[in-house]
């Protein structure tokens, strides 16, 4: 059974843009859907909420539409019993409600000049809406939506996806939150950094379990920078200082254009989980970007890193001239499957490529970040055309395709119930199919990867394509 919960409409004219168009187009619809239909069966080993983040705008933008700009939708489907529920909300965040009561736009985009008369909100100089429409994370019983520019962390709740308002930790949030914060589900403790235009230009905080901060500091760098993720280590945090980061000779017009500085080396802050400034290692290696951390975890003196580095850190040529083609091109997002080891006795960096396949968007066992972890789950990109199951260990691979005209989701891992195994579990994604513009959930069997799916439950209406998922185990939802 569908019920629409709300419609709003969708005031956006025709677009050449293809991230306004097609699989990417956004919906209008709120609905929950019961007793949902299944091709194959539903393990009753698999039991919670697969949740996936994304832009869904409503409204004309201002100027010219980035891909990063829309409203925050989460799109949820929950397992039970060997049943399924869809559901999917905006994220009520204080923009989109401002902006749904105006009836317009107020906050210029990603590739608009910064407005000075607009209310300040959040970003590089608080001059965009922060969307909160980037990653989740599951902390102290709720679901915290996270933004790409550094925003405030907004709450809902995992089951219903109602929005909460923002989580300030009981008053103890003191700027803002990356897009990829950590939770050690040994300690139940939530880690970010964030990052701005102003000294300092860094923090890094750690919130306890029940939700209070115990641990801030300011860490030093030369000057604005544009870090995206972090790694975290039973006893240890990794930041990044990586050399592609606004024109710091542009950014005092507000001009804030991505360079790339190829002759400036990485680096990353290896500190003591409730270490400060005066504590950082820095570890030098070669210029590069990351988007997008596996795990890390310590093996002796050192500490290892298995990461996502970006083919090319400068956009690649775009085919096509304006600001649209650079867009695309930048958005494209090449990476390969790398691994870093920094011993914190010498001082020593090694860098070593694992995979030539260009995968990003990884996902693995979170019960097992910041401890040694064999298995990751990339995506196939740029086309997110299939997935890949590293074996780390053994330096292998196994792959599953979607076929001609279908596009998946980030895919978190999901234990089995009682599980054993680091992948005894499924992999659970969204898939976009160009062919019926239709959505379906994929529940694959994360040991007999390649094999055809466990389970294909069809949706009542299409999830356009977007950013990163999360997966609940029952245990934390059923109890609260």
């Amino acid at each position: 059974m569908v019920k629409i919960e709300s419609e709003i409409p969708l005031r956006i004219p025709p677009s050449n843009n293809p991230f306004l168009t097609g699989l990417f187009a956004p919906v209008n619809r709120e609905i929950t859907a019961d007793e949902l239909p299944v091709i194959g069966e539903i393990p009753k080993d698999l039991e919670g909420v697969y949740l996936r983040n994304g832009p869904n705008p409503t409204l004309e933008p201002r100027g010219r539409y980035h891909w990063f700009d829309g409203d925050g939708m989460v799109h949820a489907v929950a397992f039970h019993n060997g049943k399924a529920t869809y559901r999917n909300r905006w994220l009520r965040t204080a923009g989109f409600i401002a902006e749904q009561e105006a009836g317009h736009a107020i906050w210029p985009g990603l590739m608009d000049r910064p407005d000075p008369s607009v209310p300040r909100s959040s970003g590089s100089d608080a001059w965009l809406k922060d969307t909160a429409n980037t990653d989740l994370v599951f902390h102290n019983g709720y679901a915290l939506a996270l933004w790409y520019q550094c925003g405030l962390p907004y709450k809902l709740d995992a089951r219903t996806l109602d929005t909460r308002g923002v989580e300030n930790f009981g008053g103890g949030l003191r700027r803002t939150v990356s897009a990829h914060a950590k939770v050690d589900e040994h300690t139940g403790e939530l880690l970010f950094f964030d990052y701005a235009t102003t000294p300092p230009f860094m923090t890094y905080n750690v919130i306890s379990a029940k939700g209070e901060l115990v641990h801030y500091s300011a860490i030093d760098l030369p000057g604005p920078r544009l870090p995206h993720d972090m790694a975290i280590t039973e006893h240890y945090s990794i930041l990044m200082d990586l050399p592609l980061f606004w024109d710091p000779q542009l950014l005092p017009q507000h001009i804030h254009k991505v360079t790339y500085y190829p002759e400036l080396p990485s680096r990353f802050a290896v500190l003591p989980r409730y270490g400060g400034n005066d504590d950082v290692k820095w570890f030098e290696a070669t210029p590069c970007f990351i988007y997008h951390v596996i795990n890390s975890w310590e093996e002796g003196d050192e500490i290892i890193m298995d990461a996502c580095r970006v083919v090319e850190p400068r956009p690649q040529s775009a085919s096509g001239e304006g600001a649209l083609a650079r867009m695309q091109a930048f958005l494209r997002l090449e990476a390969q499957l790398w691994r870093w080891r920094f011993n914190l006795k010498t001082g020593a960096v090694k860098e070593e490529q694992l995979d030539e396949a260009k995968t990003e968007w990884p996902t693995m066992n979170r019960q097992r970040l910041g401890r040694k972890s064999r298995y990751a789950y990339n995506a196939y990109v740029p086309k997110f055309n299939g997935l890949v199951k590293y074996d780390i260990d053994r330096g292998t691979s196994e792959e599953h395709l979607f076929g001609p005209g279908r596009i998946g989701s980030e895919a978190p891992f999901a234990p089995r119930r009682n599980a054993k195994d680091e992948d005894d579990g499924y992999v659970v994604s969204f898939i976009a199919d160009a062919n019926t513009n239709t959505s379906e959930v994929l529940i694959l069997d994360a040991k007999s990867f390649s094999s055809e799916p466990v389970a294909r439950v069809p949706l009542p209406q299409r999830v356009p394509v977007g950013f990163h998922a999360l997966w609940v185990p029952g245990t934390k939802l059923w109890a609260l």
